[in-house]
């Protein structure tokens, strides 16, 4: 257990029961030789008590990492990655490559995603922390993090998207497809593998690579939920990816916080369009992380943590019992042996008191907390040459949030297309 040891819950009301019941045997007429028995079960007791606080107090923990934070994710991000606990490395590594591509810096974001990645690719089944986190006794957020599957899924959508910036096209379209993939094991089979951009993307990176990707524009197109996904056009040049929106957050539901669900945080911007020259294209969102996240079902590890709080609650009442009933017999009785029998069924309960309170069944809350809400895209055709970018987001009324207009400079090359991201929460001016 992490935190402060406390004494089991439930001794100290045994506690006043026997001494109650010690009391009311000693101050009885004629009852003065049960005094003896009364002071052995309060001695007994203690020692009972202290050894609960010894064993307890050995699963407390004292945190290892500390590192100091200055609100800079850029700055934060690289010291934990370093510096924190190893189990959060690819959680940290997640955040700052985000926060490093909505300030241009892909260069900082590819290492971390390429890192996170091949974390991801080797730890599923051979994990010990992960097996570890499904025993009674450690927590599931002891485990490695590598992200729920919509999490997964970004990161491989960032990592493809500076594959196609770098003029690899076949590269991203591999990205794409296991993002897909990182979606297809829901446990409600209805909302397996349904984002829309990963299979538009991956159709048309291979029509750019001179194939047929007709197919996974048809499965695109049956998952964009009322949205006009365009058609490939072969002349367009410039490709736009647009993200706006807050992304969901994980909290812990249930009596013992063992039920993970998500919150969904208010989106003040609904749509985007971009200008430059007589281009002005509006951008409708495509995919929707909070639907992403929400409509999976459960997980394995949430049947894991179900039983984990039945046992708790198991456990603990059974210890309650043992433990009031021993120690209310050993405090009536005249006879030895049956104070012996009771110091021994307190004992069993205290054992069981200290079982459920190590029992860990919280669901693991750790979140990528900077993902968007919504995704989108669109393409366009632009001479070779600079150009001057402008991109509103828009609100439900379709009016442009004024501090959130974005300026981008774009540097479109005569011989391959240009990848442009751009986020709400981008850095303006840039130049890509």
């Amino acid at each position: 257990m992490d935190g402060e040891s406390e004494l089991v819950p439930g001794a100290m009301e045994a506690f006043t029961q026997l001494h109650e019941t010690s009391r009311e045997s000693t101050l009885r007429p004629g009852n003065r030789r049960r005094n003896t028995p009364s002071r052995s079960c309060a001695l007994a007791f203690g020692c009972l008590a202290l050894f609960a606080v010894l064993l307890l107090s050995g699963c407390a923990s004292t945190p290892k990492h500390k590192v100091v934070m200055t609100g800079d994710i850029l700055v934060d991000g690289p010291n934990m990655i370093a510096q924190g606990p190893p189990r959060d490395k690819v959680l940290w590594q997640y955040r700052t490559a985000a926060a490093a591509m909505r300030r241009g810096e892909f260069d900082v974001a590819k290492p971390l995603l390429d890192d996170a990645l091949l974390t991801l690719q080797g730890i599923f089944g051979k994990d010990a922390d992960a097996r570890k986190s499904r025993s009674y006794f450690v927590k599931e957020a002891k485990k490695n993090f590598i992200g729920e599957p919509y999490e997964r899924s970004m990161a491989y959508i960032y990592r493809g998207i500076i594959y196609w910036m770098e003029g690899e096209p076949d590269n991203a379209r591999a990205c794409f497809r296991s993002a897909e993939f990182e979606d297809s094991d829901a446990e409600n089979k209805e909302f397996a593998g349904d984002w829309v951009l990963p299979d538009y993307l991956d159709g048309f990176a291979t029509a750019r690579l001179g194939g047929d990707g007709m197919d996974s524009f048809q499965r695109a197109k049956e998952n964009a939920r009322n949205v006009n996904l365009p058609e490939f056009q072969a002349k367009a040049n410039v490709l736009f990816f647009v993200e706006f929106g807050p992304g969901p957050l994980k909290y812990a539901d249930g009596q013992y916080d063992e039920k993970l669900r998500f919150h969904t945080r208010p989106a003040t911007v609904v749509s985007a369009r971009i200008k430059t020259g007589d281009i002005d294209l509006p951008v409708a969102p495509t995919d929707d992380l909070n639907y992403q996240a929400t409509t999976r079902g459960g997980r394995v590890m949430d049947h894991v943590l179900a039983n984990k709080a039945v046992f708790k609650a198991t456990t603990s009442s059974v210890g309650d019992a043992a433990l009031i009933g021993g120690l209310t017999t050993a405090a009536v009785s005249d006879s030895q042996m049956s104070q012996n029998i009771g110091f021994g069924i307190a004992l069993a309960g205290l054992v069981t008191k200290i079982i459920s309170e190590s029992t860990t069944p919280e669901a693991d809350t750790r979140s990528w907390d900077n993902l968007p809400q919504f995704l989108s895209f669109a393409l366009v055709q632009l001479s070779p040459g600079q150009h001057e970018v402008t991109v509103e987001f828009h609100d439900s009324q379709d009016r442009p949030v004024t501090n959130l207009t974005k300026k981008i400079t774009v540097n479109v090359p005569p011989d391959r297309d240009k990848v442009v991201f751009v986020s709400d929460t981008s850095t303006t001016p840039q130049t890509q």
